[in-house]
């Protein structure tokens, strides 16, 4: 494991990450961990939304915080939920979610456990 110091403000969001709706800024933690973990800033894509499907991802730990705007999520056995500006979600290894709707202006700061993970479709 390396120390890592980002000064991200800068740094390019790329179109090429797991959502399309999505763009993602890496924030150097892969390398840093040597692949433990993953930390990025996800922010919507202009023009596009969220398209719903179910799924669920083979990991350790996966924390959400909201940076900006907001965004409806719905987990399995807990319902929908608004998760908007300062909210912080544990999402636990494997529960089955969707994202339903986002604002235009969102940004969610996303910490995953191992760093390359599976993310697995499930059926409605």
């Amino acid at each position: 494991m390396k120390f890592s110091v980002q000064h991200a403000k800068d740094a390019p969001f790329v179109h090429n990450g797991l959502r399309k709706y999505f763009d993602y800024r890496d924030l150097g933690i892969m390398d840093a961990t040597d692949g433990a973990a993953v930390m990025h800033v996800i922010r919507a894509h202009e023009g596009t939304n969220a398209t719903g499907e179910w799924h669920r991802h083979e990991i350790q730990m996966q924390l959400v915080y909201i940076l900006k705007g907001w965004a409806i999520f719905e987990y399995e056995g807990h319902g929908e939920h608004k998760l908007e500006a300062g909210t912080c979600v544990h999402q636990p290894p494997g529960i089955r979610h969707r994202e339903i709707a986002h604002s235009e202006d969102l940004e969610i700061l996303e910490i995953v456990l191992p760093g390359n993970f599976e993310t697995i479709a499930m059926p409605d």
